[in-house]
């Protein structure tokens, strides 16, 4: 990779170029160019890469498969909405050595090494943007120039004084190491620092039995904590003496603070914990609406991308809108709108490369436009053949397997001729009729999504959705749907008669939000024995996203948003699924899972078991900010800590602003709120830069379940609007959770 390779980089069938990629001396920085011209085009940071696909990953990849094999392909995905870089490289050889490479680049081992390459690179990174001469030196006036950049408002006498003591050669300038001093000298942890000496008596180091204090005392970690003591000791202090030893010092302390074990985020919650053999109703499930669109859902892309994106942030419900397409072939896009159009196939072989399945789901047949809803409860990644549900033959279809057995396979949303016993019913209950109290165009939408083509012959888009006689679906689309046939919802009373627990029914966001209002109990017994889906309104065609906070407060297991925006909504969402080893299923609390709950979110003291508790917030300080795009000036930095829950326990609370200090802010201000139903809470810090004559800023924010908080001292290590990291940036708190 330091040597260099020429490879293609591919744009579309027709645009394919040739470049010279080589990875720098840094190992942090990877540039390529042109063969013809010699000229550098571009360069980007190992920090900016989130992962690297092999084969053909892509939608462009995959429109060049006959062209290239996939062991020659590769796809290097970053963060945020920088678009993904298609390369083929001139054998498999040089592909491997790439795609490992890079592997290993962005996913080091051990989190020691993570921080280490996370401060260095910090370092190299603003030493290059302050050097302005680039002589590779830095002088006062430079560091001057740099405090701004980084967010820093200081006075220039205690500058002045920092430069100097850093300033071992006294040449009036810092290089090298001098740097790095003037560096470490300017994030010191005073809070930190202070934290420490309270439990060293020596005030230099902590022995194992004084480390053993801290945790047990103000980390609550009393199970092991002398086990625990030693591990922390071994893995993050960085002198080999004081590891033989068994002390800690200061460094080692920080590094410990600001490691997994010191997060806010529960470490073991990270991965697989919950019991995953329940009914597939009891569990809430990551769920995207119109997967295919990655903009607008009137004239936005439709991109196999959509899929990939969903997939790999642990999404488990995906949406397919087929339609019929030239020569027969179903196309996948948003039908009556503008937004382009995918085969499919393409989606087809997508999820299947995606879920590590020996086979794709089967084709469906010509002639079927139509709304498809995937569930797939086993995890991307997972060993083994992943197929659509074959059609069971014992009673026991009545009732929806649970999530083990119904692993590697995939199951189909959607209309079915008959119950699952194969009794036919007949056919004027197959088509649902639009509810009384829908209008307007989520009337519209719910009647795109239930009018469906019911036979074999083609029909244009147009006369077959909106035809108004009903018609009867082709069996072998039908028989592709088991255990998740779509029925309308009228009325909980009628769903309890008639209904099936292996049937579902979906509701617009406004539909249920009138249901949550007029009977919320009914609502959750309703959520403990069958599946229903939530989707945004029809209205909004800018993609926004409605809050899942309030479906999930009554159980609603699949709560479909829309994975390309960005915000608060995708930020809970993130924050719910992002524990139980990020597989797409949290199990829901044990009262919403009682048919028979008395459990309603509008009165809190319907809950059984203990009373409210108080979460204390103690917020102390940021690190390392980042600075509001395009902006010039210095962050003034506040934190807001929301509650999302039931209506009760909604809440925010905020502190007060720091002026022209975005680099080490210090708070100290403690936010207190009481939760009466913990069980359903999120919590979301944000970080804003305030702003007196206009609104905030957006700055960095991370959001978690009430669950999976530990209490103690605790680094919230923030994530961009994206949802993507933004080390070294975080906030330092305080939590402590009483009854």
């Amino acid at each position: 990779m330091q040597q260099g390779t020429l490879m293609r980089k591919v744009k579309s069938k027709s645009w394919k170029k040739q470049r010279f990629f080589k990875l720098q001396d840094d190992c942090m920085t990877i540039w390529y160019q042109s063969k013809r011209t010699g000229k550098t085009e571009s360069a980007f940071s190992i920090s900016d890469v989130e992962t690297v696909r092999e084969g053909h990953q892509s939608e462009v990849l995959q429109s060049l498969a006959e062209e290239f094999p996939p062991e020659r392909c590769f796809t290097i995905v970053f963060y945020g909405r920088r678009g993904n870089l298609d390369l083929i490289a001139g054998s498999a050889e040089e592909a491997q050595c790439w795609v490992q490479g890079l592997r290993q680049l962005i996913e080091p081992r051990s989190f020691p090494l993570i921080f280490a390459l996370v401060s260095l690179t910090w370092i190299r990174d603003w030493f290059q943007k302050a050097d302005k001469n680039k002589d590779g030196r830095m002088n006062f006036k430079e560091v001057q120039h740099l405090l701004k950049m980084m967010n820093v408002d200081m006075n220039e006498d205690h500058a002045l004084r920092l430069f100097q003591d850093a300033d071992k050669s006294e040449s009036g300038t810092l290089e090298g190491e001098e740097f790095v001093l003037f560096y470490k000298a300017l994030t010191q942890r005073q809070e930190v620092l202070s934290l420490f000496q309270e439990f060293s008596e020596d005030g230099k180091k902590l022995t194992l039995l004084e480390l053993v204090d801290f945790l047990r005392q103000e980390q609550l970690e009393d199970e092991g904590a002398e086990e625990m003591a030693m591990e922390l000791i071994d893995k993050y202090e960085p002198s080999e003496t004081a590891r033989a030893r068994h002390v800690l010092s200061a460094d080692g302390f920080l590094m410990y603070l600001c490691s997994p074990e010191g997060s806010i985020f529960n470490p073991q919650h990270r991965a697989l914990w919950q019991d995953m053999n329940q009914p597939l109703c009891h569990y809430f499930i990551s769920s995207s609406h119109n997967t295919y669109l990655i903009e607008d859902q009137l004239r936005g892309q439709s991109s196999i991308e959509g899929y990939i994106r969903a997939l790999k942030r642990g999404c488990r419900c995906l949406e397919v809108d087929c339609w019929d397409g030239p020569n027969g072939e179903p196309m996948v896009y948003h039908g009556h709108t503008f937004t382009s159009k995918i085969p499919f196939r393409e989606v087809v072989s997508t999820l299947g490369n995606q879920t590590d399945g020996q086979n794709p789901p089967t084709p469906f047949p010509p002639g079927c436009q139509r709304e498809l809803v995937l569930l797939a409860p086993s995890s991307a990644g997972s060993q083994g053949k992943t197929n659509v549900v074959e059609e069971p033959g014992t009673p026991k279809c009545l009732s929806i397997p649970n999530r083990q057995e119904l692993k590697h396979k995939i199951l189909l949303k959607g209309k079915k001729i008959g119950r699952l016993e194969d009794m036919l019913d007949g056919p004027g209950d197959e088509v649902p009729d639009v509810s009384d109290d829908d209008n307007g165009a989520e009337a519209e939408e719910e009647r795109r999504r239930t009018k469906v083509v019911l036979d074999d012959a083609p029909s244009t888009q147009h006369s077959s959705v909106f035809q108004k006689d009903k018609e009867t679906l082709a069996q072998a689309l039908s028989d592709c749907v088991i255990y998740c046939k779509n029925v309308s919802f009228r009325g909980f009373q009628e769903a309890r008669s008639h209904s099936r627990p292996s049937e579902i029914s979906s509701l617009s966001e406004s539909k249920a939000r009138k249901l949550i209002r007029d009977a919320g109990n009914e609502f959750v017994c309703h959520n403990a024995w069958q599946l229903t889906r939530i989707y945004p309104s029809g209205m909004r065609t800018d993609s926004s996203n409605y809050s899942p906070q309030e479906m999930w407060n009554v159980g609603c297991q699949i709560v479909a948003l829309n994975f390309q925006t960005a915000g608060m909504e995708m930020d809970l969402c993130d924050g719910l699924f992002s524990q139980n080893g990020r597989c797409g299923y949290v199990l829901k609390p044990p009262f919403m899972r009682d048919e028979e709950t008395l459990f309603n979110p509008g009165d809190p003291s319907s809950r059984e078991g203990p009373g409210p508790i108080t979460l204390t917030i103690q917020v102390i300080s940021g690190q390392q900010l980042p600075k509001v795009a395009n902006s010039k000036d210095i962050t003034d930095p506040l934190v807001r800590v929301e509650i999302h829950g039931v209506p009760a326990d909604q809440a925010h609370q905020e502190t007060k602003y720091i002026e022209n200090n975005g680099f080490n802010p210090c708070w100290d201000e403690t936010l207190q709120f009481q939760l009466h139903v913990p069980e359903l809470a999120l919590v979301r810090f944000v970080v804003e830069d305030y702003d007196k004559t206009s609104r905030n800023d957006f700055v960095g924010q991370f959001t978690l379940a009430f669950a999976n908080i530990k209490p103690g001292y605790r680094h919230i290590h923030l994530l961009s609007k994206d949802g993507t990291s933004i080390p070294p940036s975080s906030l330092f708190v305080h939590i402590r959770i009483t009854e």
